[in-house]
């Protein structure tokens, strides 16, 4: 256990660095193209803290159960079968980590340039994601220390902007009461489709779970760095998002990424909107960097269990897997360069979401098959908890295919092909 080094702080930071990132400051504009009312776009934000909670919750138990590192890939494989598990590992390193480390350097980006117009924003997409790649081609010490420092500029800037939302006052009036109609829209396919979103802002709620093995006293350490995390990113999402509907007009929005620089060029002119964007820019950065040192230890563990993956195994001297960064790095530019944010959203949340639902389906089926497994802690509320997560994550991945089926289909066929690819490789396991 070298490379244990890994605390509750840290794990925290973690958890913190992976929410608080694109979807908070991007999210909002698809969903009030949609759904034309502050009402249900706030219950839609409570909602997905609500599914985040509850997954939390339940990967708690998973965490201190199974405590190793890997996510859905040892834990699938554990719980279900190591295609299944090989499954959602080929997801984690194909698009559940390059995909949202790939829509946060866009949103880098075009928040940069809004700063500074003579910035490409193209080029500082690609230039952030491969500087931060290199910070963690370091050491797992280095990677933390730079991880704990960036989450807290962030929870700064995300707090600023609450209290100057709170104190400034603006011209557009506003109203959260319900208004005729807003229950109808909360059933509706377009809530859905915006939870879908939603969730996507929530992503990141499971990070611990991916640096078990990196992590001091893991089954206790890392369910309480989901939870904490999780109820810290749920208030404050919910309120920056009261804040952005009561600093401009609803059309404003609509379609806009760059919701953020929006808000805030209402609340402080124009001036204030620029710096307020290059603050966002900075933030984002912590989002690609707690991304990019997760993500890579799923390519890890596969590389232990499978000879013909075996280089993704190796790491350098400071506990750094290199293979599995390049690789990683490698399918982020790619992204960055072939596809739109929307489309890459979308189709990517579409498979992680089937992971986290297996995932959590996993807590039920373990509790039935080995009832007596050490767990240091069990989910709160259980079986409601877990069955709450699984209903509502149904609920938007139903909806979302129904909506936008071409990219819930490219999610289907990204999951088919990871379960079909693991019987080929198979042959040459290294340990089961």
């Amino acid at each position: 256990m070298e490379f244990r080094k890994v605390g509750l702080i840290t794990c925290t930071a973690l958890v913190l660095a992976n929410m608080i990132g694109t979807g908070v400051f991007t999210s909002l504009g698809f969903q009030v193209a949609v759904l034309p009312s502050t009402f249900p776009v706030l219950m839609v934000w409570l909602l997905g803290g609500l599914v985040a909670l509850c997954g939390a919750l339940s990967y708690a138990e998973l965490a201190s159960a199974l405590p190793s590192s890997g996510g859905e890939y040892y834990f699938l494989s554990r719980i279900y079968h190591p295609a299944i598990g090989f499954m959602a590992g080929f997801v984690s390193v194909t698009v559940g980590f390059a995909a949202p480390i790939a829509l946060a350097a866009m949103a880098f980006g075009g928040y940069l340039a809004a700063t500074f117009p003579g910035v490409h924003p193209g080029v500082a997409s690609m230039v952030v994601v491969l500087l931060v790649a290199l910070l963690h081609s370091l050491t797992v010490r280095a990677s933390g220390n730079f991880q704990v420092v960036v989450t807290c500029l962030k929870v700064c800037l995300v707090v600023a902007f609450i209290i100057i939302g709170v104190w400034k006052e603006t011209a557009h009036p506003v109203s959260f009461a319900p208004k005729p109609g807003d229950f109808a829209l909360m059933v509706s396919t377009p809530f859905a489709i915006s939870l879908m979103f939603v969730l996507y802002a929530y992503t990141g709620w499971n990070a611990a779970a991916y640096i078990l093995s990196e992590v001091r006293r893991p089954e206790v350490t890392v369910p309480w760095a989901l939870l904490i995390g999780t109820v810290i990113v749920t208030v404050l999402y919910v309120t920056i998002n009261a804040v952005f509907l009561a600093a401009a007009p609803l059309q404003d929005y609509v379609d806009k990424i760059e919701v953020g620089q929006i808000a805030a060029e209402h609340l402080l002119g124009e001036e204030g909107g620029r710096i307020m964007s290059g603050l966002i820019s900075i933030g984002l950065i912590s989002a690609i960097s707690a991304m990019t040192w997760a993500g890579p230890r799923v390519a890890q563990a596969i590389g232990r269990d499978l000879a013909s993956l075996k280089v993704l195994s190796a790491t350098r001297s400071g506990g750094v897997p290199l293979p599995a960064l390049g690789l990683q790095t490698t399918i982020v530019v790619i992204l960055l360069l072939s596809a739109t944010f929307e489309a890459v959203l979308v189709y990517a949340q579409f498979a992680i979401l089937a992971c986290s639902f297996l995932a959590v389906l996993g807590v039920i089926v373990l509790r039935w098959r080995q009832p007596g497994l050490p767990r240091p802690f069990r989910c709160w509320g259980y079986p409601v908890t877990p069955i709450v997560f699984l209903a509502l994550n149904l609920f938007a991945m139903a909806y979302s295919a129904h909506d936008k089926p071409i990219h819930a289909l490219a999610g289907a066929a990204t999951l088919l092909i990871g379960f079909l690819l693991y019987f080929p490789l198979r042959k040459r396991r290294l340990s089961a």
